[in-house]
């Protein structure tokens, strides 16, 4: 097998949670802007003008998410107050003169074309010169498939995941298909209606244009990137989505990331879990072949005969 970074066990999905909410926010790289409440903006900003701001969701390196309303209608929304770096990308996109922050123009891009709702919707934004601010759609009851597995006990059945990878692959492949490359889709990064059980992709930040060569830095979690990276300091944007849907899968299914034995086992098909189903193995092992070219194309995964044993019409009606 290829080299691959060592871990002594599988990190548990708990571990990932505690360390998700004791993990400090990382400083920004540019000094002189802050992050203060976006209520302290002038009163003729144009976002703030048209949405009341609530409380704080979410903070981290990339900014602040604030619960909010769009005044027009009561619709409750999400609003993501980026602080701009020195270094932040900016790109040019169809229907739009200007570059934009190349967050704001690929959640643009990946909801270009008819509505797919396991993709997060872009509602509004502003860009300003020290930060942009996006508003989202904000699904409620949510919570992210970290939160969601805790409070499943630490794993889900094969049925539960099912209906969760189906969404999660087609959302993947719809942005692939759209010319964005996600590049971190992840537990964290997928929330999932705790009624409707309705998944949706957010957070474009580490995402970049899907391009044919090869990518050769990593902007994901490191957790999810693909062994090609580690061994050859490349990889190509399709196979490494691939690669992150499989572990997602296998996170939901065991509760833990894959170690390197579970891996070898899989490719040596000695993998297996007490209940699990040849389909689910099988799956596995072709969404986490070390070798690129031998994963499953990921236009081809909801196609495979493990999704074909559930009635997927609701998830599909869309």
């Amino acid at each position: 097998m290829g080299q691959r970074v060592t871990k002594v066990r599988p990190i548990t999905i708990g571990e990932v949670y505690e360390q998700h909410l004791s993990t400090p926010p990382k400083p920004s790289t540019n000094r002189a802007v802050q992050h203060p409440h976006p209520c302290d903006e002038t009163p003729v900003d144009y976002i703030f003008s048209r949405y009341s701001v609530g409380d704080q969701l979410g903070k981290g390196g990339f900014g602040v998410v604030y619960e909010g309303r769009r005044l027009e209608d009561g619709l409750k929304v999400a609003l993501k107050y980026t602080t701009k770096t020195e270094n932040m990308e900016c790109i040019l996109i169809p229907d739009h003169p200007a570059p934009l922050p190349k967050e704001i123009a690929l959640t643009i891009l990946a909801n270009k074309g008819h509505h797919v709702p396991q993709i997060i919707r872009l509602l509004d934004w502003m860009d300003h010169p020290d930060h942009f601010v996006m508003v989202l759609e904000c699904p409620s009851p949510c919570e992210n498939l970290v939160e969601f597995i805790r409070r499943h006990g630490g794993s889900l059945d094969e049925d539960t995941t099912r209906q969760i990878m189906w969404q999660v692959a087609h959302a993947a492949n719809v942005c692939c298909l759209r010319g964005v490359l996600h590049r971190d889709v992840k537990l964290d990064n997928l929330l999932i209606n705790r009624e409707t059980s309705e998944v949706k992709l957010i957070d474009f930040g580490c995402g970049d244009i899907l391009r044919r060569s090869p990518y050769r830095s990593y902007h994901g979690t490191p957790a999810y990137s693909p062994p090609e990276y580690h061994s050859r300091g490349k990889y190509y944007g399709g196979p490494a989505t691939v690669w992150s849907l499989g572990i997602v899968m296998f996170a939901l299914l065991c509760g833990h990331f894959p170690s390197d034995f579970d891996l070898f086992l899989l490719e040596y098909k000695r993998f297996s879990k007490p209940g699990m189903s040849k389909e689910c193995c099988h799956l596995l092992r072709a969404l986490l072949h070390e070798k690129p070219s031998r994963r499953l194309g990921l236009g081809q995964i909801m196609s495979h005969n493990w999704f074909k044993v559930v009635n997927l019409r609701s998830a599909k009606r869309n």
